[in-house]
């Protein structure tokens, strides 16, 4: 490895010490009571808010995940832009593999488990179809980058045999401290205008490419937000009452980067409003996306 800062606090999380780190993720759903219990029995997050139509869930008292319902939401298709998973953070492989043993006794199915070089992580989907990833970090000093800055990635087989046997027998009580929304990895209609909107606009660095996908990250963590077309190629804007990711937030750690993303989006006449929680955008496919500093 070469060329990256590690952390000023070695118990901080890599991906949230960078620059710009994603903070909450908010997604509109059908079935309120049967996605929130999802979330709460089986992901393990804890309930911070709630009404009639919607919850904010979160690890401690850190919100994670908003939930909301509206009476003329409609099921969006899967070729649809918006969101191909949420990856939830584990602060170490011990959590994870304690999340993947309450899992197996839960008798949960699994979408696949990849050893991505950087990370290992599990996939699954909530009951209406939405993605997740589960995931832990190897130490930076672990990862390969290349002289462009770039850090070498690959799908590799993750071994969920020996996973699971490392788990401890400490009985699980939900995500442990210190667990975040590590990334957003997003549908698109086009990755070009993706690598425009997110390296062009928002100041992200294209940290790695798959066929049909780009990965974008700040301050040299491998990604904070993905793009792929693997199922929207072509995708308009989405529509409000779909179901699935409204929007997300990204915090500034450095306000400079924020000032030159606000001064980007000004120049290029991109519409921001301005909210108690940040400047409010949406992204080329109406993805909803807040802008802040970090607290």
């Amino acid at each position: 490895m070469t060329g990256t800062a590690l952390p000023h606090n070695a118990t901080e999380v890599f991906a949230l010490t960078r620059p710009i780190h994603v903070g909450q993720a908010h997604l509109v759903v059908s079935d309120l009571a049967t996605v929130s219990a999802f979330y709460r029995e089986i992901i393990g997050l804890g309930v911070l808010e709630q009404s009639a139509s919607g919850m904010v869930l979160g690890v401690g008292a850190k919100p994670l995940l908003t939930l909301t319902t509206r009476g003329d939401v409609a099921r969006a298709p899967r070729t649809a832009a918006g969101l191909f998973h949420t990856a939830f953070l584990l602060p170490s492989r011990k959590a994870l593999a304690g999340w993947l043993r309450h899992a197996a006794h839960a008798g949960v199915r699994l979408d696949g488990a990849s050893d991505h070089l950087v990370s290992e992580a599990i996939y699954l989907s909530d009951p209406e179809g939405n993605g997740i990833e589960i995931y832990r970090d190897r130490a930076p000093l672990e990862w390969t980058y290349h002289a462009d800055g770039t850090v070498e990635m690959a799908t590799l087989s993750l071994d969920l045999q020996k996973l699971y046997d490392s788990a401890t027998d400490e009985q699980w009580t939900g995500l442990p401290e210190g667990s975040s929304i590590g990334h957003m990895h997003l549908q698109v209609g086009n990755v070009p205008e993706a690598d425009r909107f997110y390296e062009g606009v928002l100041g992200l660095k294209k940290m790695a490419t798959y066929p049909g996908a780009s990965f974008f990250g700040s301050g040299q963590y491998h990604h904070h937000i993905a793009a792929n077309i693997w199922n929207s190629r072509g995708a308009g804007p989405r529509q409000a009452a779909m179901t699935g990711l409204a929007d997300y937030a990204l915090r500034f750690n450095d306000i400079k980067a924020l000032d030159t993303a606000l001064k980007t989006l000004e120049r290029l006449e991109i519409p921001v409003t301005r909210s108690a929680e940040g400047h409010r955008l949406t992204d080329p496919w109406g993805i909803g996306l807040t802008l802040s500093a970090a607290e």
